[in-house]
């Protein structure tokens, strides 16, 4: 999904669909610069949008566990979150651990979900992946109607909530931090 798709999928909510209408569909992120997420998270935020993570969602993409309320993100038996600690490219292009980002991050986080990164070895440049079991409790189960899904009368809307388009991500590419790089 990576950052283009969440702006495709932000583009698509503020031309009129409803937070009934459809659902963002993470299927495989790999994460990407942390400020690119926290507007784009924010926005599905404000949308009232509901987010299906069906597959990777990695590193800078685990911010929408903080970002996005918890009542509006359902699981897959598929998804599978990343954590590690922020990282920046140095002026060879080799990753330091940035410890500023990796705070940002943490606090980001919430409780739940910080008491299980630590109880997995913290953020640190080791991935430590969440999926199965360990989503319990910190993720609902998509598979799970919820009480507003089965009070909720038939409209078409939540017919085409069904068929949400699922995002691929592209490979990413790190560059120098500089204002050149975000004009892709």
């Amino acid at each position: 999904m990576g950052f283009r798709g969440l702006v495709l999928g932000a583009a698509v909510l503020a031309c009129g669909a409803t937070s009934a209408s459809a659902a963002m569909r993470i299927s495989d992120d790999r994460g990407g610069q942390i400020g690119h997420y926290l507007q784009a998270f924010a926005m599905l935020r404000s949308s009232g949008e509901n987010v299906i993570i069906d597959g990777n969602c990695l590193s800078a993409c685990t911010l929408v566990l903080g970002l996005v309320p918890r009542a509006r993100i359902c699981a897959t038996p598929r998804a599978r979150f990343g954590f590690h600690a922020a990282w920046m490219p140095d002026s060879e292009g080799r990753p330091i651990t940035s410890p500023m980002g990796t705070q940002a991050l943490w606090n980001i986080y919430p409780n739940h979900v910080r008491r299980w990164i630590s109880r997995n070895g913290g953020l640190s440049r080791k991935m430590i992946y969440m999926e199965g079991r360990a989503l319990n409790g910190i993720v609902a189960s998509c598979s799970t109607p919820t009480r507003r899904a089965q009070a909720a009368p038939p409209t078409r809307a939540r017919t085409a909530s069904k068929s949400a388009k699922r995002y691929t991500q592209r490979p990413v590419r790190y560059t120098s931090a500089s204002a050149a790089g975000d004009r892709r």
